[in-house]
């Protein structure tokens, strides 16, 4: 498996695209892109590598990570992948831009698929796991792939800190118990891709991060 990061919008949101060199199967993660030469920043590579993508997952539904699902899903015919208890960030989009006043069009809008906690996606044959992590949202998850050795983590860890909980539905306890029981516990070497930063390991914030040691 092969990743991508392409650092967009206001916030500084890390969209991946994941791909399968093989079969160019690919999935486009979080994808927050506002404005034209970040949509196409992301279209050009997927174009460049002859990409074929077949999913679009978001890792949860705060605004800065869904601005572009609906660009996406009709601009490559999928279908929006999420956890449930996530739905109802999706379908309050517009007020979540009103409240951080940012400039950026988009609407309201649901999930079309979930994914469930112990959930299996393939590109190609290489399997994606998806691991309930809640705290920094209700429904937030991170998508392991154990034989690239790597995990999208979104806003529930990052290298040195971990995700916010004072938005709505968010629970300090619940995301350090996340972390430690559904993360922490991957091998050390596992690269962490997290949803905004720098790229870390699941070893080096066992070892150094100050909020779950």
């Amino acid at each position: 498996m092969k990743v991508s990061r392409f650092v967009v919008n206001p916030f500084g949101v890390n969209t991946y695209i994941m791909w399968d060199p093989e079969s160019r199967e690919a999935a486009i993660v979080d994808p927050g892109m506002t404005d034209d030469a970040e949509f196409k920043a992301v279209e050009s590579f997927i174009e460049r590598e002859h990409l074929k993508p077949i999913h679009l997952i978001n890792t949860h539904m705060h605004l800065d990570h869904i601005f572009a699902n609906q660009y996406v899903k009709n601009r490559y015919g999928l279908n929006i992948k999420a956890n449930r208890e996530d739905d109802f960030l999706g379908r309050s989009l517009e007020e979540q831009i009103a409240r951080f006043h940012i400039p950026v069009r988009a609407r309201n809008h649901g999930l079309d698929v979930e994914l469930s906690d112990g959930e299996r996606l393939y590109l190609g044959k290489e399997p994606i796991d998806i691991i309930a992590v809640p705290g920094h949202s209700p429904g937030s998850i991170a998508l392991y792939c154990p034989e690239s050795k790597f995990v999208i983590t979104g806003d529930a860890l990052f290298k040195g800190s971990i995700g916010r909980t004072d938005l709505p539905k968010g629970d300090f306890m619940t995301l350090v118990n996340s972390i430690r029981r559904r993360l922490l516990t991957l091998p050390n070497d596992t690269a962490i891709l997290p949803g905004h930063g720098p790229e870390t390991s699941v070893g080096h914030e066992r070892n150094t991060n100050p909020y779950i040691r």
